[in-house]
């Protein structure tokens, strides 16, 4: 299967989603879209775009459509795309971390049968086009949400796509989806933030700081430096569920807190134990 795609945002994940269907042989030729011209201009010296153009352009030369956009650009973004591929054979997918707000976008749309809601479980802290990996999806889940509501033939597009670059599938709906991945990925960036601010907050000396950090410190942080733009409106898309997670986070640090000042060994011994499960 040779098809063409047009990937809207080239940083981390769309760089290396074209790295890895250009290297795979899923496509024979990939647009960019991208505001930022420093992206463009990486991209091509990197070689992930054949050539970039504006939207409308892109989506009228493309059998695939990628929004690869922070969340709330891609909300505002899938209206357009379905608009100009209503009444054709397109496919448009998004790799968003957050499904419940962009499905609510384009749920009563005409052509909603070409979208397929997805988001692979990968990614790094680095951002932009000079972080794409090629195998950034190798053996990562990608999570495929609402599969009722695409079209047979889109659904089946967009499962090889994953398929091609070895990825394992699940399916769920869109609210299942924020709740678990609130868990699983939005709490873990949160906690990362919160860190690295209590440390700055409490040491203002960079370089002790720098000194003192071994890996325990370096691992726990490393999420830190994701980019605002990315997360600030992943937060507040997925703010019921997050709000949530973090109310059952304190609960458990109180806990934590509780025993550390009771000298309660025997207890954080157990609250250990069970995380260790």
């Amino acid at each position: 299967m040779t098809v063409t795609i047009s990937i809207v945002g080239l940083g981390l994940i769309g760089g290396s989603l074209a790295k890895g269907l250009r290297s795979n042989g899923f496509t024979g030729k990939i647009i960019g879209v991208d505001n930022n011209q420093q992206h463009c201009t990486i991209s091509m010296y990197r070689g992930l775009a054949d050539e970039f153009l504006q939207l409308d352009e892109a989506v009228s030369r493309a059998d695939i459509i990628v929004l690869c956009t922070p969340v709330d650009t891609n909300c505002k973004l899938l209206p357009q795309v379905l608009d100009l591929i209503k009444g054709t054979d397109k496919v448009v997918t998004d790799m968003g971390s957050t499904k419940a707000d962009i499905a609510a976008t384009v749920v009563h749309h005409p052509a909603r049968g070409r979208y397929v809601s997805a988001h692979p479980m990968a990614g790094t802290e680095y951002s932009g086009p000079a972080a794409a990996i090629d195998s950034l999806f190798t053996d990562k889940v990608a999570i495929i949400c609402d599969p009722e509501r695409s079209d047979d033939d889109a659904l089946h597009l967009i499962t090889a796509l994953f398929q091609s670059l070895h990825m394992r599938l699940q399916y769920m709906n869109s609210e299942e989806h924020d709740i678990h991945v609130a868990y699983v990925s939005h709490i873990s960036h949160i906690t990362s933030f919160a860190l690295a601010l209590c440390v700055l907050e409490k040491e203002k000396d960079e370089k002790n700081i720098l000194s003192l950090a071994a890996g325990g410190f370096e691992s726990t942080v490393r999420l830190s430096k994701s980019k605002a733009e990315t997360w600030a409106p992943i937060f507040t898309g997925n703010a019921k569920s997050i709000i949530e997670v973090i109310d059952t986070y304190i609960e458990k640090m109180n806990l934590f807190k509780k025993y550390i000042e009771a000298g309660d060994s025997a207890s954080l011994r157990e609250l250990i134990i069970t995380a260790n499960a």
